[in-house]
């Protein structure tokens, strides 16, 4: 594997940290260097990881590098739970980033099984 701008779950990814941008700008201020922060990293490590593990030389790697992406959007999920309990995101909105984070999960999964039995 050698370019991960080819692979679905990189391009969901790529877009998903847009999203993730948009919505955490409009965040309390005093939350620009925690909650908000912290999502964006996470969203970013998504597919920088995918990225990084696709330009590796091996499917073992690749795979601890999917593993590190996933990781990242479980930790999204729970950061987009907090939001929504803190008021900083509305019902829908938490709605639309979870489905969205939940979709990116699964392909991840799938992706991992597959580099792990080839």
């Amino acid at each position: 594997m050698n370019n991960p701008k080819s692979l679905l779950v990189w391009q969901k990814s790529i877009y998903f940290v847009k999203e993730i941008y948009l919505i955490t700008a409009e965040f309390p201020k005093e939350e620009s260097f925690a909650l908000s922060q912290q999502l964006r990293r996470a969203a970013i490590s998504i597919s920088s990881n995918i990225a990084e593990g696709s330009g590796r030389g091996t499917n073992s790697e690749f795979a601890h590098f999917l593993d590190i992406a996933q990781g990242s959007a479980y930790e999204i999920e729970t950061q987009l739970i907090i939001a929504n309990l803190l008021n900083y995101i509305d019902k829908n909105e938490f709605d639309k980033l979870n489905a969205f984070i939940i979709e990116i999960q699964k392909m991840l999964n799938g992706l991992i099984h597959k580099v792990r039995h080839e």
